[in-house]
């Protein structure tokens, strides 16, 4: 059964793009910065309204909106208001470009935003990419991965411009039972593994013939493919493969665990909470949040510290009425205070 989204932000209806505007000017002019206003707006308006905001914002008083946002925020706050504010594909884009920038990569970033979209998002993210920084995404990516977990990149990528993973088509059952039979044959069914044919596999079928080939498998093997993944390869790309295995098969649980190591341990991973919520607020995020307590017999709110509060309303949380206490904590705690505000 194909994979059924449930956002948590889908815009407001009767949206004035040039209210709006003036409302954020005004918060944002004279002394002081009304960040409720900010809040109020922004967490409420889709990605596609806050670009005709932004727009509006510009032709009307001749400044740039993001720009203005970051001179009166700060900190988290900061960093979460300019994601709501970029287009999700060009968001993406900056993510990937830090990831591999500077000393060392970001392997868990990479396997985060490449292993999990479909053939759509990732064609976006391929022209967005060369558009940003005049280079293509697999080259830049070539550079700064290695071995067969740079060739499943480097194939999600370029098969994914092609169109190679169309999830539109429907699935073609002889063509999987060949397929998991080539997955058995490759892993399980001989000593060592061929890595190859796991890479163009996963890489190059849609999300609906994954499907169809993993059911298959069970009925080769006795037992999931995530299963012999699992056993037969290690590092990092056994973690690629089988992030592109659980989307496939429970995008949302995928997530949630993967929002569950961003809260757990000594510290939190600021940027990794922003930018999933942020990104999948109008995509699934409500199948992740539901999925987030079936799996951990708790609520993502009771997982985050009280200085991460401010996600609850991207979350999905009820309407939080916040004391003037905390208007005196520091950006790091407004940035959270900040996603309390997301509706239902």
């Amino acid at each position: 059964m194909a994979y059924q989204r449930a956002p948590t932000v889908v815009g407001v209806p009767n949206f004035n793009a040039v209210e709006d505007a003036a409302a954020l000017r005004a918060a944002m002019k004279g002394f002081g910065t009304d960040e409720q206003a900010i809040i109020d707006i922004l967490t409420t308006r889709s990605n596609m309204q806050r670009q005709a905001i932004s727009q509006a914002f510009t032709r009307e008083y001749g400044r740039d909106l993001i720009e203005d946002l970051k001179s009166e925020l700060g900190g988290h706050f900061e960093d979460v208001i300019v994601a709501l504010m970029t287009p999700p594909e060009e968001y993406l884009c900056q993510e990937l470009h830090r990831c591999m920038e500077g000393m060392g990569t970001d392997e868990d970033t990479l396997v985060e935003i490449l292993c999990t979209r479909t053939k759509p998002e990732i064609a976006a993210i391929v022209d967005t990419y060369e558009r940003l920084y005049d280079r293509p995404l697999a080259e830049h990516m070539c550079s700064e991965t290695s071995g067969d977990f740079r060739r499943l990149l480097t194939l999600i990528v370029v098969s994914g411009a092609k169109g190679a993973r169309a999830d539109e088509a429907p699935a073609d059952p002889e063509r999987a039972r060949e397929l998991a039979q080539e997955l058995y044959d490759a892993g399980e069914a001989k000593w060592g593994t061929d890595e190859e044919v796991f890479n163009r596999i996963l890489a190059h079928e849609s999300f609906a013939q994954l499907r169809q080939i993993f059911e298959e498998y069970k009925n080769i093997a006795g037992r999931t493919v995530e299963q012999a993944i699992k056993a037969e390869i290690d590092g990092e790309l056994k973690d690629a493969l089988s992030a592109i295995v659980e989307c496939v098969e429970d995008a949302a649980g995928w997530f949630a665990r993967r929002l569950r190591r961003a809260v757990q341990g000594a510290g939190t991973d600021d940027r990794a909470l922003v930018r999933i919520l942020a990104t999948r607020a109008e995509v699934d995020l409500d199948n992740v949040k539901l999925e987030y307590e079936k799996l951990f017999d708790k609520t993502l709110q009771s997982d985050i510290s009280v200085r991460k509060r401010v996600w609850l309303h991207l979350y999905g949380g009820s309407k939080l009425h916040i004391k003037k206490k905390w208007a005196k904590h520091v950006k790091e705690v407004k940035f959270l205070i900040f996603f309390f505000l997301f509706p239902l």
